[in-house]
């Protein structure tokens, strides 16, 4: 927390080199990671479900939560997932219908195994089995989605050659602990069951992986940059190592290779622990990248623990408190919600494990004591992490950080607000990077305003994801393009897809009256946009307002365009004047004015139509509420300088 408030004065970025590369994986040889590797026979990592002194240090009001849940489930009539739900995602693009049926059947799997944890009655046994051998039946255990949009494939899972998906995995873990739990009670009913298990887990998931390549990994020079699936992946992959595997040499041989795995996930990672997928994919990137680091230790006797000192991996983990904007909001560029998440019990945890005060004090802040079922289905073993922290987080400090500024120079992120410590007044996040981005959107030099903690200026976030979402047809999905988030249309052209259309020339400066992040963005547009250079500086003006300044150089000036999106009530009140009307917390209106040049600008303001299925993602951030201010160039010149002001009035 002491250097939050430091002046951060960095007049150029230049992109770090990497440091300690192959953390994970080249501290151990195979042959050590045998000797270190605790044997499955020995392994306890959570009290067995007989041990009720053990899980009586459990933290009575989850387990509690989970009983209650079970108990509404208890008669579930586990069903079928027909072949015309899998096809729905390629006749229209509807991959929510399956993954409804899919996700709700993990959901209550899990939950019911943690319910028989909490009573170890036998009330649950049953509906247990029935969960666990209904699964095993399924023929695809991963999304509809995930499958290969092939003629090969045409929306079914080839049940001969399975392959490793995200939820594939998922399902692996939850298969896994169920046996960790209740293996004994299982046998007892039919030595079937665990039998199953075992051989459902390693012919789609354990065999696929250590003898197929997965594009996720990232280990091939062909394969993208590894993003959340890898860590995500790496830790049901690891659960199933640890737990399904009896030879401690076999265990040893696959744990190379997924630290391997997770090496190529790290390493390309910036230094500044920037996360380029946004703060709603912080918990399952660098997250499950916790989650990993979390198990091998309590399988090697803390042998991993060297990886919580490493600067960069701390820089990932406070990652998500440096985005903050506020207690509701956080910034949220690329395939990201506004929602400030993924801190609570886990966060606490990250920040005890990296010894870091200010995580576990905002972590402790947002405290939870419930149940999500959704995190049950996406990260089960956390549960079995956060059941036995409670106590101490219940009595720990508490409190929102609220950096000032925070500059991130690999990610090109810049944050700043005008005190540090508090959300009241302005806050805006700009951002330079590239178009290449995991769960990129075309958005070199977009930048957001809150006030108060509230949205003025806004990123609208992630659509629904849909048959076209990670296509090649991703682009025709509107709010992932240029002109729909706070950037300019030049010459009729919006910027393009692709690792070359960047920011180039990026400064941050910093001083105690202003911060500025200002950078050229005419590498993203391409050449037929007729761009020399279009400079954008983004200046919060402490205590006074938002300027957003523009100096062009334009082979040709036909028409230009700048786009501004708010999910506020907006309209033009005057020449040079777009009135904004924000409801603050205490419930009174307040306006705010987006001036600019009325002899250079006509505005207009229009009401974006959600109606589509991609629609729903925005519709549940911002409700149908999107706005997009519209100024057009009345005689654009070829060499010209603009001035944008955001300001309140009274």
């Amino acid at each position: 927390m002491k250097n939050f408030y430091l002046a951060i004065f960095i007049l150029a970025i230049t992109p770090a080199i990497a440091q300690n590369a192959n953390l994970l994986s080249g501290k151990y040889t195979t042959q050590q990671l045998e000797q270190i590797l605790i044997p499955r026979r020995d392994w306890k990592p959570f009290p067995p479900i007989d041990d009720r002194a053990g899980w009586a240090k459990a933290d009575t009001a989850m387990l509690n939560a989970c009983v209650r849940f079970a108990n509404d489930s208890i008669e579930y009539n586990w069903p079928t997932v027909p072949a015309t739900l899998s096809l729905l995602f390629i006749r229209e693009g509807n991959r929510h219908k399956y993954q409804e049926i899919s996700y709700n059947k993990r959901i209550i799997l899990a939950t019911m195994l943690e319910a028989e944890i909490a009573e170890n009655k036998g009330r649950f046994i049953d509906p247990i089995i029935n969960g666990v051998w209904s699964i095993c039946e399924e023929s695809w255990w991963g999304a509809a989605a995930h499958l290969p949009q092939t003629q090969e494939y045409s929306g079914l899972a080839d049940v001969t050659q399975p392959f490793v998906d995200l939820y594939s995995a998922v399902t692996a873990g939850i298969l896994a602990w169920t046996d960790f739990f209740l293996g004994e009670k299982l046998d007892a009913v039919s030595p079937q069951l665990r039998k199953r298990i075992r051989y459902e887990i390693d012919f789609r998931v354990l065999q696929p992986l250590m003898t197929r390549h997965h594009s996720w990994m990232g280990t091939l020079p062909t394969d993208k940059q590894a993003n959340n699936w890898n860590p995500w992946i790496c830790s049901n992959w690891l659960t199933c190592i640890l737990l399904m595997e009896n030879d401690n040499a076999r265990r040893a041989e696959m744990l190379s290779k997924l630290l391997k795995t997770l090496d190529a996930f790290m390493n390309p990672y910036p230094e500044d622990g920037g996360c380029s997928e946004g703060p709603g994919y912080w918990g399952a990137a660098f997250g499950a990248l916790f989650d990993n680091v979390a198990l091998l230790n309590l399988a090697t006797n803390n042998a991993f623990d060297y990886v919580l000192e490493n600067e960069k991996f701390r820089n990932m983990a406070r990652y998500i408190y440096r985005v903050q904007i506020s207690e509701k909001y956080a910034v949220n560029f690329a395939d990201a919600p506004p929602w400030m998440a993924g801190l609570n019990n886990f966060g606490f945890r990250i920040g005890k494990a990296i010894k870091d005060n200010d995580m576990m004090r905002l972590a402790a802040y947002y405290r939870t004591t419930g149940f999500n079922p959704n995190f049950v289905r996406s990260h089960f073993a956390r549960d079995f992490f956060d059941m036995f922290v409670q106590d101490e987080i219940r009595t720990a400090p508490q409190g929102l950080l609220l950096p000032q500024n925070w500059w991130f120079p690999d990610l090109q992120v810049a944050v700043a607000r005008d005190k540090g410590g508090t959300s009241k007044g302005f806050f805006i996040a700009a951002k330079g990077g590239h178009n290449a981005e995991s769960h990129n959107h075309n958005d070199v030099g977009n930048f957001i305003v809150y006030y108060d903690g509230l949205p003025l200026l806004i990123d609208i976030g992630s659509p629904r994801y849909t048959s076209i979402t990670f296509t090649d047809r991703r682009y025709e999905i509107w709010n992932l393009c240029s002109d729909y988030h706070n950037t300019p249309t030049i010459n009729g052209i919006n910027q393009k897809d692709g690792k070359e259309f960047a920011a180039k020339d990026v400064h941050f400066t910093q001083n105690k009256s202003s911060s500025a992040l200002s950078l050229d963005i005419s590498n993203a547009y391409p050449a037929e946009a007729g761009v020399n250079s279009w400079r954008r500086t983004v200046t919060l003006n402490r205590g006074k307002n938002v300027i957003i300044s523009e100096k062009i150089d334009l082979e040709k000036a036909e028409n230009v365009a700048l786009h501004f999106m708010t999910c506020l009530p907006a309209e033009v009140s005057g020449k040079g004047e777009v009135t904004l009307t924000s409801t603050g917390a205490d419930g009174k209106e307040q306006r705010f004015l987006l001036r600019f040049d009325g002899n250079k600008f006509t505005a207009e303001v229009e009401k974006i139509p959600l109606t589509t299925l991609s629609d729903d993602g925005v519709r549940s951030s911002w409700g149908d509420n999107i706005r997009r201010i519209n100024l057009k160039a009345l005689n654009p010149n070829k060499i010209d300088s603009y001035k944008v002001e955001i300001t309140q009035t009274l």
